[in-house]
């Protein structure tokens, strides 16, 4: 919004600056951050009045786990309102890729929302049923695969842009929208599952979206394009503005959930979050690299999948206990040992993601 405050600008005065990507997402960082500094205590405090028994914490998990009784969730909002009245602020309101990752954003918060009211209201671990969950989330991503479908330049419409091969392009025709659909929807459901220790989920949320913020920028601009031999997308370097207002926020409400954790995130962030970084990597033609930068997160869903599966067919389990982090737990590694390594792991592969846009 305050972008338009660039109209007053004859040149080379303060009012210049809003023309420029990178000052409005400085600007959007700090002004999320303050939000959840200015914002996060009165939040906990209400959250912790109107749930009074807080997250219903699972009976069959890690006994560690049962000290954290009373620990209000829904801690997301505080990432969300930051998030959202910081992009409203800073990012360009006539860009349809602001628009499209901040409605899956909001879709997707909307969801986990239902889901922790109804838990934390029946006082258990069922929340809405696993069917409605999917069929909103997958309605969500639809809508959003098929805007950012008709907003992307011709040459690159329904097309699968190929990292490190990047004179490739795979025509997906009109399975581009369930393909767009699969990403987004995996995206916030594997994002949801790493949630689940104290400052476990929201710092590799925002090194991956950290990395797709700087490809954002980067595909948005021909010349970095040209550069580095990869395709050119208008218009998503305002991604960046949304971006660095995720951190901003993130931080925030980490100085919360750092251990012990004051609030939980809850499925109101996990999954508006995961949606956002799918959102990200369909409008950027990213959507492989998604899976490269957020790695860590694809491991954690892979190891639900194959324990369920696994033990269907055989009645025996792979792992202690999945999600993979509460393995490790039931191996006896420590809370934050597990947090800081699977931290040092979301690193490196947003490394190795970067690395891609070089690599020929």
């Amino acid at each position: 919004m305050l972008y338009w405050l660039s109209n007053l600008s004859e040149g080379g005065d303060l009012f210049n600056l809003f023309r420029y990507i990178t000052f409005r997402a400085g600007a959007a960082f700090f002004t999320a951050l303050f939000f959840g500094f200015i914002f996060g205590r009165p939040l906990i405090n209400y959250l912790r009045r109107v749930q009074k028994k807080g997250q219903p914490i699972r009976d069959d998990g890690p006994q560690s786990h049962l000290s954290k009784a009373g620990t209000p969730t829904m801690g997301g909002l505080l990432i969300l309102s930051a998030l959202l009245v910081s992009t409203l602020l800073w990012a360009r309101l006539d860009n349809g890729y602001v628009w499209i990752v901040l409605l899956v954003t909001a879709g997707f918060a909307g969801i986990g929302f239902a889901d922790d009211y109804a838990k934390v209201t029946k006082h258990n671990t069922k929340g809405v049923s696993s069917r409605i969950r999917m069929g909103l989330g997958l309605g969500i991503a639809a809508l959003a695969a098929l805007a950012a479908s008709l907003l992307h330049p011709e040459a690159l419409t329904n097309q699968l842009a190929l990292p490190i091969f990047k004179d490739v392009l795979v025509n997906l025709g009109f399975m581009f929208i369930p393909f767009a659909m699969i990403v987004i929807v995996g995206s916030a459901n594997a994002v949801n599952l790493t949630d689940g220790l104290d400052g476990l989920a929201i710092m590799p949320v925002m090194i991956a979206a950290g990395t797709l913020g700087v490809i954002a920028y980067t595909v948005g601009r021909v010349d970095f394009t040209e550069y580095l031999g990869v395709h050119h997308v208008p218009g998503t370097g305002e991604i960046l503005i949304f971006v660095a207002a995720l951190i901003g926020g993130g931080l925030g409400f980490l100085w919360y959930n750092a251990p012990p954790a004051a609030v939980f995130m809850g499925d109101t962030g996990s999954l508006a979050l995961g949606g956002a970084l799918g959102a990200i990597a369909v409008v950027t033609k990213h959507e492989i690299v998604l899976a490269i930068v957020g790695g860590l997160f694809v491991v954690e869903a892979l190891s639900v999948i194959i324990q369920v599966l696994y033990f269907k067919r055989t009645g025996k389990r792979v792992f202690l206990m999945a999600p993979i982090h509460h393995h490790f737990e039931k191996q006896g590694w420590g809370e934050a040992q597990i947090v800081i390594r699977f931290w040092i792991i979301a690193l490196i592969l947003a490394l190795i993601g970067l690395a891609t846009l070089k690599l020929r």
